[in-house]
């Protein structure tokens, strides 16, 4: 088996280069993990998922609501939600970078 190592830098602008606010980068049996950006000021538009997520904020400073819960978020923060459970960045400071979890993998 190969060693799976990724770098946040190249990461981050592979997304870019894809255009888009979400780039998965990792995908096994049991779980996937890919990497969320939101800009300063930015909406987050994503609706429950079907899945478990841990979410590890890298960088950035915001709010999240998961539920009825709202807590405050920056670098190192570390916020699991329940599949299916409704949540939101929100508020958002700094530009955000997180690291995304799911388990199961994302479909």
């Amino acid at each position: 088996m190969a060693v799976k190592a990724f770098r946040l830098d190249e990461l981050e602008a592979e997304r870019v280069a894809n255009q888009g606010a979400y780039l998965q980068f990792l995908r096994e049996r049991n779980m996937s993990v890919g990497l969320y950006a939101l800009d300063a000021g930015e909406l987050d538009p994503q609706s429950p998922h079907g899945q478990d997520e841990v979410y590890f904020v890298v960088s950035g400073r915001a709010a999240i609501t998961v539920g009825e819960e709202t807590t405050q978020v920056a670098r190192g923060s570390v916020v699991y939600v329940p599949a299916g459970v409704p949540h939101r960045f929100h508020h958002i400071s700094e530009d955000l970078r997180v690291l995304v979890v799911f388990s199961p993998p994302e479909a």
